[in-house]
């Protein structure tokens, strides 16, 4: 995306609203082609072009997928979860990535470096890396008949047993995301066969739903949850799952950017910082200093 900058030169005019209007279309339409270029690429296989005859999702999925065949088949149903996936990943409030936007884009920097620093925000695992997260702790938990063993050990804190893809620093009951996406996980395993971490994931919200300690802190699921399931499912590796949150993110962090740069009243982010240190110390020698 850095890179990207270095290409449109004419992306620096960002007070010129045709100008912008222009590097919103390219950057949105670029993302899902260097992202499945990225993917086909560790594959060893070669580029897919986009078709433009194609949806958004319909046309990623191709250039993912598309090998010896004519005409890449889109399957609707994968389409449609896709789609769903990448409408509620779109923007949420000023989360890290968003907040990273903004600030770069205080400065009035180009919307390539802008979104280049948003992604770097959007790959920690507290962040966009949440949901590959959750899939560790399905695997580590292994089977369903061994979640109240795992419940436990989370209750009372040994080692560094986390319930992951459970609450929000939003939401404090059921992430609405979540509820949307349960149901599309259901629908894209009637294509692909029934991911055997769903059980051990459904038994597991089960247990924490009813148990006071969980409800009383508030955790419920989020939109890491499930999400994660149903893009193992759709055959992505788990190490391109911030890859493709970032994707749907980026109208997300544009409509940031462009709502920050036409605020009259905006400024260059400066936070302020409270100093907790010494308010007088001593001078003492070097001499003397141990």
């Amino acid at each position: 995306m850095g890179a990207l900058s270095t290409f449109y030169p004419d992306a620096k005019n960002i007070f010129n609203e045709e100008s912008r209007k222009l590097q919103i279309y390219r950057l949105i339409g670029k993302m899902p082609t260097i992202g499945a270029y990225g993917y086909r690429h560790r594959l060893g296989l070669p580029y897919v072009y986009p078709d433009n005859e194609l949806s958004y999702a319909g046309n990623f999925l191709n250039m993912l997928y598309k090998m010896t065949e004519q005409k890449y088949k889109v399957n609707p149903v994968l389409e449609r979860a896709l789609e769903i996936l990448f409408i509620l990943h779109a923007d949420h409030e000023q989360n890290c990535s968003a907040n990273v936007m903004r600030s770069i884009g205080s400065s009035q920097a180009d919307p390539f470096v802008c979104t280049a620093g948003a992604a770097a925000a959007l790959y920690g695992p507290l962040h966009g890396g949440a949901n590959e997260q959750v899939l560790v702790m399905l695997k580590e938990i292994g089977s369903k008949d061994k979640v109240p063993a795992f419940i436990k050990e989370v209750k009372e804190g040994k080692g560094e047993k986390r319930l992951m893809g459970f609450g929000h620093r939003i939401y404090k009951n059921y992430d609405p995301r979540a509820k949307i996406i349960k149901q599309t996980a259901d629908q894209v395993f009637e294509v692909t066969g029934r991911n055997p971490l769903l059980d051990i994931a459904i038994e597991l919200e089960r247990i924490a739903l009813q148990d006071d300690y969980f409800v009383k802190r508030k955790l419920y699921p989020n939109v890491d949850f499930y999400s994660g399931i149903i893009y193992q499912a759709m055959g992505f590796p788990t190490d391109a799952f911030t890859v493709l949150f970032a994707i749907p993110r980026m109208s997300g962090w544009l409509a940031q950017w462009q709502e920050l740069l036409l605020d009259p009243e905006q400024k260059i982010a400066r936070p302020r910082q409270v100093y907790l240190g010494y308010d007088k110390r001593d001078f003492v020698p070097m001499e003397k200093r141990s």
